[in-house]
């Protein structure tokens, strides 16, 4: 077979450079069709974007304002609908350039392509420098101006802690329902969240209706009207009210409702606040659930809380997992008061297991539980101790004797954990900013607290008990969203074993007291949150907060 040579390629110089090149309607290289032919010409080189402030919302044409973090694609989607001329190109890539973030510059790369001559498309790269302007959205303009709000949301719960607000403010930040909150104010019994617009209230309303479960009203207060145009001007209040019983509450039924609840025993625990409240025997593991309609019916309170929890020591527990109900098994179990067998030697020394030491702490106590899944003998688990108990409930009392035990458990316990004051890996987002961040009006984590005074050791104390829960309930847990402390290292198996004392982010020591050697190290079986749990990054969001008082830590 002959090799035939392809032909040879015929070739031209280039008008300008005299340059061979390949021959083309314009007889010009690309170096020198490029200095002839601008494609970029109509598309400015500088434009601006206006910013705010206060709520961190940049303008997007043509009046909406957006929430856009640095470099995103809300950013980069309005820095390009500010420009001109680039409907007459091919826009091929978009992407930031780097720049300082004190800066108030934004530097965008575009490569564009265009047809120049008859089949001849030529394709540029240029950079495009943005001023960013501060101004004030009309929100944070009427805030400015003292109109502030036109819708009120008030949030009460008329319990002794703040918990449910802790809770509540991490689910709101979960499925970003603060968006078109422009201000948050703290209140005895609860929050109050103010909008510009009623549709937003209402929004507010049914977000809050489908989490807790509450009662609501709403007012109107008439600010003007028009009679000409038959047009008026009103401040819209919805007044909420969410159900005084909380996780974990020992509750009281009345008779006839236990009744109609599938004869449930009166006498149950909370384990759960969704939109309905879900109630638990702990003697037959049988639950009810009690939607809030229903339960504004015929209301009843807790009989105790968390703060009555005693400590007592499981002594022998027996399990019956043909019985067992998903993560709820019945047992039998022994237990006593916590310490009930120690004794104080001459020397100050502790003596474990003193039996000689007769009295009524040390006596032993038979109940039936739904914890056979996770005691074993030597574990520490927290209970209402009914025999020493006193409540002031019609419903209580009028309960016979014999269906009232010694006691009720509730969960187990880490009296080792809690007695160190160890550094957490993770850190929740607040509504309110940090402490340090830029244009941050106070010292604090968040809108639970702006109120301070002589019960701000008191709320501390709440939010410990919060970051407790979350540690300890994986259900609970995975309805937040937790974050990587930036500042915190992750411990070793080795390091976690080891316990060395660190000092606490969050400086809480409820329990009182210092560990002894005994307890320097965690128990084996402490829910510890895994590092595939939390998420990248901690970013504070944050509201418009110029009339909020702010957080004392």
């Amino acid at each position: 077979m002959e090799f035939v040579a392809p032909p040879p390629v015929h070739r031209v110089l280039c008008a300008d450079c005299g340059t061979p090149i390949v021959p083309n309607s314009a007889n010009l290289c690309v170096a020198c069709l490029r200095n002839t032919v601008d494609i970029t010409e109509g598309i400015p080189k500088q434009a601006s974007v206006a910013f705010c402030r206060n709520c961190e919302r940049f303008l997007n044409p043509p009046q909406n304002w957006t929430i856009a973090r640095p470099e995103s694609s809300e950013l980069l989607s309005i820095c390009l609908r500010k420009l001109k001329g680039l409907n007459k190109v091919r826009l091929t890539d978009a992407h930031f350039i780097w720049t300082e973030p004190h800066s108030k510059r934004l530097r965008v790369s575009l490569t564009i392509q265009k047809e120049v001559l008859t089949n001849t498309i030529l394709e540029q790269t240029f950079e495009i420098e943005y001023l960013v302007q501060y101004g004030q959205c009309p929100d944070c303009a009427r805030l400015a101006a003292k109109d502030t709000w036109k819708a009120l949301v008030q949030v009460r719960q008329k319990v002794p802690h703040k918990r449910t607000f802790l809770y509540l403010e991490q689910l709101i930040l979960k499925h970003n329902a603060q968006k078109d909150t422009i201000s948050v104010k703290e209140v005895r019994d609860g929050l109050d969240f103010f909008y510009s617009n009623r549709a937003h209230a209402l929004k507010m309303l049914e977000f809050l209706n489908g989490v807790v479960p509450i009662r609501s009203k709403s007012s109107e207060r008439l600010l003007s009207s028009d009679t000409h145009t038959s047009t008026a001007n009103f401040k819209y209040t919805y007044s909420v009210e969410i159900v005084p019983v909380c996780k974990e509450d020992l509750v009281c039924i009345p008779p006839k409702q236990a009744r109609s609840l599938g004869n449930i025993n009166p006498l149950v625990l909370c384990m759960r606040v969704g939109s309905s409240l879900q109630l638990l025997d702990v003697a037959t593991l049988q639950t009810a659930d009690i939607p809030a309609q229903i339960y504004w019916r015929a209301p009843f309170d807790s009989l105790a809380g968390v703060p009555d929890l005693v400590e007592f020591t499981v002594l022998d527990v027996e399990p019956d997992y043909s019985r067992a109900k998903g993560r709820l098994v019945p047992a039998d179990a022994q237990v006593a008061l916590s310490g009930a067998f120690r004794s104080r030697a001459a020397g100050g020394e502790t003596m474990d297991m003193d039996f000689d030491d007769a009295g009524a702490n040390s006596q032993i106590f038979h109940t039936r539980t739904h914890l056979g899944g996770i005691l074993q003998p030597g574990d520490a688990v927290l209970g209402y101790f009914l025999s020493n108990a006193n409540f002031n409930s019609d419903d209580f009392a009028s309960l016979p004797a014999g269906r009232i035990p010694d006691l009720i458990l509730v969960k187990k316990a880490y009296p080792n954990r809690r007695k160190k004051n160890k550094t957490r890996n993770w850190r929740l987002r607040s509504i309110g900013k940090e402490a340090g961040e830029e244009g941050e009006t106070g010292s604090a984590r968040g809108i639970v607290g702006r109120m301070g005074g002589r019960d701000q050791k008191k709320i501390e104390e709440d939010y410990e008990l919060f970051l407790r829960e979350l540690e300890e309930d994986p259900e609970l847990r995975a309805t937040v969203n937790l974050y990587k402390a930036g500042d915190v290292k992750m411990a070793t198996e080795g390091e976690r074993q080891a316990g060395g004392k660190k000092r606490a982010q969050f400086a809480m020591d409820v329990d009182g007291g210092e560990a002894t050697e005994d307890e320097q190290g965690d128990e084996p079986d402490f829910p510890d949150i895994k590092l595939d749990e939390l998420l990248e990054g901690f970013d504070e969001m944050t509201l418009n907060e110029g009339d909020v008082e702010a957080v004392v830590n």
